[in-house]
């Protein structure tokens, strides 16, 4: 037994849309997008993941497949999720150890995933070498992460705006009471942008590109303080068929934005009719807590503020606060034994 233990090693894993972190021994060893390059001939063959797979996405031939494996917070991809687990797995140790140890892994998953999603994202986990598989829900993570006592008798909402979905959720004592989830998060918000420069300047961009533009210029209000310059967006033009360049202002995206932000703002709304009335009144003396690469959306907490009429905050950290909430969580796991799904 004394071997065995010698040999377990803990992980806390987000598995995002987007990107996925994980935590080893108190530290983030792993931020990488989550997305495996593989070959199209032998799918088993792995040629990248992560950065390396990103960065040939929407740039490959016919004998390379970049595959994202999560869609919308959930695996849609069995095999591709194996393997980039497995992969991103290899990458806390860089020199190969010479006794593989057997993972105790705990995973971030959505508070409005079904059964068979889960049973998905246990077998991903357990082919990619986990002995132990345990799960948390993103909301409860991300407040644990942001310093939040969960098992206090108070009412406290956490927006959490991922790569694929948007989680509103409130928490007290514990567990959820309120949860409304919505399909429109950092993917969506890359679509309207990809969508308005199509419309409005016959221009056409890959993902990548309105991605750089969302980190650049990306903007929920059209009027910012502190306002970011101008961007230079190459593309192609639809018109002449020939690489053109344009320049990108931030109203220009507040506006692709706003129907999306928009339906995030009505999600919230609905959110707050169905908390009940005491917790309800432990968050307007609260406010709101924002998480998520889309909480660095600029302007945004002012925005909601301004339509919710609550004091709205971003976590410290949005991007990392899920994952160190998960870590957390896995670290004392003898005092969070109820949060484990």
């Amino acid at each position: 037994m004394g071997m065995f233990s010698f040999f377990t090693q803990e992980i806390a894993m987000d598995l995002g849309t987007a990107n996925t972190l994980i935590i080893h021994g108190d530290e983030i060893v792993v931020n990488e997008p989550s997305i495996v390059a593989l070959n199209r001939n032998n799918l088993k063959e792995v040629l990248a993941v992560g950065k390396k797979a990103l960065l040939m996405h929407e740039k490959t031939h016919e004998s390379i497949r970049t595959v994202r494996p999560l869609k919308d917070g959930v695996i849609a991809d069995f095999n591709a999720a194996e393997i980039m687990i497995r992969e991103m797995i290899k990458m806390i140790y860089p020199k190969k150890p010479l006794i593989p140890p057997s993972w105790r892994m705990v995973i971030c998953i959505p508070s409005s995933i079904t059964e068979v999603e889960k049973r998905a994202v246990r077998d991903s986990a357990e082919q990619a070498g986990a002995k132990e598989v345990y799960m948390i829900h993103e909301p409860m993570a991300a407040a644990l992460g942001i310093g939040i006592d969960v098992e206090e008798p108070v009412g406290n909402m956490i927006i959490d705006i991922g790569g694929g979905t948007t989680g509103i959720t409130v928490i007290a004592l514990a567990g959820i009471v309120c949860d409304q989830s919505i399909r429109i998060a950092g993917d969506e918000f890359t679509m309207d942008i990809m969508e308005a420069l199509r419309r409005y300047h016959s221009l056409l961009i890959g993902e990548r590109t309105a991605e750089q533009i969302k980190i650049h210029v990306g903007a929920a209000m059209k009027d910012l303080d502190a306002p970011p310059e101008d961007m230079a967006v190459n593309g192609r033009d639809l018109v002449t068929g020939i690489p053109k360049q344009i320049m990108v202002t931030y109203q220009e995206i507040a506006e692709a934005l706003d129907k999306s932000i928009f339906k995030i703002e009505e999600a919230i709304l609905k959110a707050l009719e169905t908390t009940p009335p005491e917790l309800a009144a432990d968050i307007y003396r609260r406010g709101l807590y924002l998480t998520g690469g889309g909480a660095l959306l600029r302007g945004l907490d002012k925005r909601l503020s301004a339509k919710i009429k609550l004091p709205v905050h971003i976590a410290e950290d949005p991007l990392k606060s899920v994952v160190r909430g998960t870590g957390l969580a896995l670290k004392n796991y003898q005092h969070y034994p109820f949060i484990m799904k």
